[in-house]
């Protein structure tokens, strides 16, 4: 049977049922809309989230000192384990998976501009920072480099907020700052980034100066923190079992006492929080797919209707010849139809509602935090699945009934 002869079939039952079959449209077009719309924030806000919790770095490590546990060759547990200056060279040398390692001093500091006087965090750091905590500054400005490291230059690096704060609108770059009461020049801003953890505070509020500039200056012995980045992802776990091996043997602790070193695997932080967003994509397309599933119960019963008033054409048509196999696939066309035909005009809509959301200018810290909704060729795929699967189930058990329609009881039919 053809198609155009399924249409003109479905045209006359349109006619025949026309406001049965407009509210089932409608119930259709409504489940797909909500489907559609949950799907859509959910995946906005799954993106977006990725994104601010890249802010802190992307496939980074950072390590703290801790103290033993466990008794180790003669030395006794409750010992601090501090990092000097050379481990970070010390640890690249041995664990080569490392592509970028760095020490971090930390502290407070009071920074001047003018008549404007701020206490802010302070970092020193190195220049691998730019891509390991994604330092990346504005235009017209620059991070720290490695000649401001050998030089033991008094430049520093400003956060975004820690810029308006001082500087409002004014370009902050060459100005001259006092940091502690010691003359600083302004090499770079950092961009505007989302950021969802941190240490110490987001980095939009921090300051950052050469890690050889901030120990001669408050003669720092032990660096507070290292930082490290790997190219692939995978090995982030070899890589934290290779840390206690190497800085056990220096330092000489049991590779197996956990507490002497404090990781925060970020890569396993965004695996679970990669699973807990899919999760929640799950939870609202389960929501929405309940609302589809009901409209189902509509396409169902339109089936049944068509079917009983249609008994004696049915009959005609196995009397002439025509295989039970015909008359399935006709009944279950007809449902895959008006499925699809509400199905589309659900997803015309939420297409429209979600462009026209992600045109509007609104400035909310929640939207900018929390994404806005998008819709994905997955989340296309997905619904066109589900819809294909409730329109099989509505009509293949009507269609199954009109094809064992028995020709000569249904030629009686009235």
């Amino acid at each position: 049977m053809g198609i155009i002869t399924v249409l003109r079939m479905f045209g006359r039952d349109f006619r025949k049922q026309r406001k049965r079959i407009l509210l089932t449209l409608v119930a259709l077009g409504w489940g797909t809309l909500s489907i559609m719309l949950l799907l859509a924030f959910g995946e906005g806000l799954h993106r977006q989230l990725l994104i601010n919790q890249r802010g802190l770095g992307d496939a980074i490590g950072i390590m703290w000192g801790g103290q033993t546990s466990i008794p180790f060759k003669g030395l006794g547990k409750g010992r601090p384990i501090r990092f000097h200056a050379d481990d970070p060279d010390y640890i690249k040398e041995r664990i080569p998976q490392i592509a970028r390692i760095g020490g971090e001093y930390t502290g407070n500091a009071v920074i001047k501009y003018k008549d404007k006087v701020l206490s802010k965090h302070t970092s020193g750091l190195n220049p691998d920072f730019v891509q390991m905590r994604a330092h990346i500054p504005a235009a017209g400005g620059r991070m720290i480099d490695e000649l401001d490291m050998q030089l033991q230059r008094r430049v520093v690096f400003l956060g975004d907020r820690v810029k308006k704060e001082l500087f409002g609108d004014e370009d902050a770059v060459g100005k001259r700052v006092f940091v502690d009461n010691i003359p600083f020049t302004v090499v770079g801003v950092m961009q505007e980034k989302m950021q969802m953890s941190c240490y110490q505070g987001t980095d939009d509020n921090k300051i950052s100066i050469p890690s050889t500039t901030f120990k001669a200056i408050y003669g720092r012995r032990f660096l507070s923190n290292i930082v490290y980045q790997t190219a692939d992802p995978a090995v982030m776990k070899d890589i934290e079992r290779q840390l206690f091996e190497v800085l056990g043997a220096k330092y000489k602790f049991d590779p197996k006492d956990d507490p002497a070193l404090g990781i925060w695997d970020t890569v396993e932080g965004a695996r679970e929080l990669n699973n807990m967003l899919m999760g929640i994509k799950i939870f609202l397309g389960i929501i929405g797919g309940l609302t589809l599933i009901i409209a189902g119960v509509g396409v169902a019963n339109i089936m049944y209707v068509s079917i009983k008033e249609r008994t004696r054409e049915i009959g005609i048509k196995m009397a002439v010849g025509a295989r039970k196999s015909q008359v399935l696939m006709q009944f279950l066309m007809e449902a895959l139809m008006i499925t699809f035909l509400g199905g589309a005009g659900g997803m015309l809509v939420s297409w429209m509602l979600t462009q026209g959301f992600k045109e509007m200018k609104i400035n909310s810290d929640v939207l900018e935090f929390m994404g806005r909704p998008t819709i994905s060729f997955d989340i296309g795929l997905t619904v066109v699945i589900i819809l294909g699967a409730i329109g099989l189930v509505s009509g293949f058990f009507p269609a199954l009934r009109a094809s064992s329609v028995n020709p000569v009881e249904s030629l009686r039919y009235e």
